[in-house]
């Protein structure tokens, strides 16, 4: 036998005992056929090969169950899995209506040109990409807390906000998740219902337990708010009031300036936190301080409050993750302290936020120049997104001869609609008019243009009165 082959061999039965040794059953299965002209056949004298078959080389295969068996499929997530049946339907006819995010009126992904401006200035910077501190960007930091509250805020003045870069909104949104089961074990969080498909997701992640108040009436297409404020009442004292800071995620229904301060009052006498949920500031109204007057309500009031911010939606920054966790605190020193922990928890959860996304806001924001563009633009996303809800009405009372009052179409705000169709219809509006959705009936305006109204009005008629 070859010497080359009594190697192959010996290294053979070395991994063979290996593999018996840790308790695997083994089978030879052959794997392949080498020809004749291979490399591994060129050592073998003809003598050899009456010995050993050649027409295939067998190698020990482990076929004990996985260690994974007990793992099992995890369903597809509610809202990213439109996208992808979205792109498995070949009709020219298909419009995606699901996921959240700002689309031209040629339905195609836009970057701002503010966006633009500002990377290439960072380019022409020759900016490094060194690790950031665990709290994020300082000058990102600055500027987040300044839009939201205000840059002559007294809370800011008075250092009494902490302020952490963070992983957009839901990697805010869990780290805050993360404080208030170290801190506030026994409290509970109280979400609206319905509310964006991934709050509960990451507060049972947390393991922070929750409950849900009355937000949305089926019978008004409206805000239930009589039963919002009976069900915050009602929960026990000290809980976090977690709420949409404005475009309410799915329904598009925000509480009036009045309701907000009742909400303040019934949150106030519980002694509840609020807890904003702040995804949409400029991009629901197109105005940056109209946006953040639910916040700066409760602050104004002398509040404690939690503040998640996203830039996502009103930078276009979706790929970006870029966002905050905002904590005002009574007093500097609380803080402080609030702000320690933050950075502790933060650590081991994912040690420092990423830097691009970070400077691109700060750039924006620190320069007057491209901060006037910035709100230009958002002031034109906004601005479409009302001309297509307004086409979308305007649609479906021409087309509907039931006499049905589409007029909550107008008085929704943000990139939803929430449209009161039920699963089965929305299943219709899929299988049959190839308009993909959540099953919870929202569609997302920021989708849709002027071009595709009547169609999209044909299709929520026919489902809504033919399908039950």
């Amino acid at each position: 036998m070859p010497q080359a082959f009594r190697t192959i061999l010996s290294h053979a039965e070395s991994y063979l005992g290996c593999w018996c040794l840790l308790g695997f059953r083994l089978r030879m299965t052959p794997i392949r056929t080498f020809p004749s002209n291979s490399i591994f056949q060129r050592p073998f004298s003809s003598a050899s090969r009456d010995r050993v078959n050649t027409s295939h080389i067998t190698m020990a295969v482990a076929v004990d169950a996985s260690r994974f068996e007990g793992v099992p499929m995890a369903p597809p997530d509610p809202i990213l899995g439109v996208s992808e049946a979205f792109k498995a339907d070949t009709s020219d006819l298909k419009l995606n209506l699901g996921v959240g995010a700002y689309r031209t009126e040629e339905l195609q992904p836009a970057v701002l040109n503010v966006v633009k401006k500002a990377e290439k200035l960072m380019l022409e910077k020759g900016e490094n990409k060194e690790y950031l501190p665990i709290e994020g960007f300082a000058a990102f930091n600055k500027a987040t807390a300044d839009l939201l509250l205000g840059a002559d805020n007294p809370v800011i003045k008075q250092g009494r906000v902490a302020t952490l870069q963070s992983l957009s909104g839901t990697g805010s949104l869990r780290l805050a998740a993360a404080f208030i089961q170290r801190y506030f074990p026994d409290a509970k969080v109280l979400i609206s219902s319905p509310t964006w498909g991934n709050h509960k997701n990451i507060f049972n992640d947390a393991r922070v337990p929750w409950s849900e108040y009355r937000y949305y009436d089926p019978r008004t297409v409206g805000l239930d708010f009589e039963g919002m404020i009976a069900d915050i009442q009602a929960a026990p004292e000290g809980s976090f009031v977690l709420l949409h800071g404005c475009a309410h995620n799915p329904t598009g229904i925000d509480p009036t300036p009045e309701q907000w301060e009742k909400l303040a009052d019934v949150i106030e006498e519980k002694k509840h936190m609020p807890f904003f949920d702040v995804a949409y500031q400029g991009f629901a109204s197109g105005s940056l301080d109209e946006d953040a007057s639910s916040v700066r309500l409760f602050v104004k009031r002398g509040l404690e409050v939690f503040v998640a911010q996203s830039y996502s939606k009103n930078l276009g920054l979706y790929a970006e993750r870029i966002g905050a966790i905002n904590v005002i605190c009574s007093a500097p020193e609380v803080a402080d302290r609030v702000k320690s922990q933050l950075k502790r928890l933060a650590r081991p959860m994912y040690s420092n936020p990423p830097i691009h996304g970070a400077k691109i806001v700060a750039n924006v924001v620190g320069d007057p120049t491209m901060f006037g563009e910035w709100k230009e633009e958002m002031e034109q996303m906004a601005g479409r997104i009302k001309n297509v809800r307004q086409k979308l009405y305007d649609s479906l009372t021409a087309k509907d001869q039931s006499g049905k009052d589409w007029s909550f179409i107008l008085s929704q705000i943000g990139m939803f609609s929430f449209t009161g169709l039920n699963r089965p219809q929305s299943d219709n509006m899929t299988d049959k008019w190839h308009i993909y959705m959540t099953k919870d009936g929202r569609i997302s305006l920021a989708g849709l243009n002027l071009a595709k109204c009547e169609y999209l009005a044909d299709a929520i008629i026919d489902s809504f009165h033919n399908v039950n």
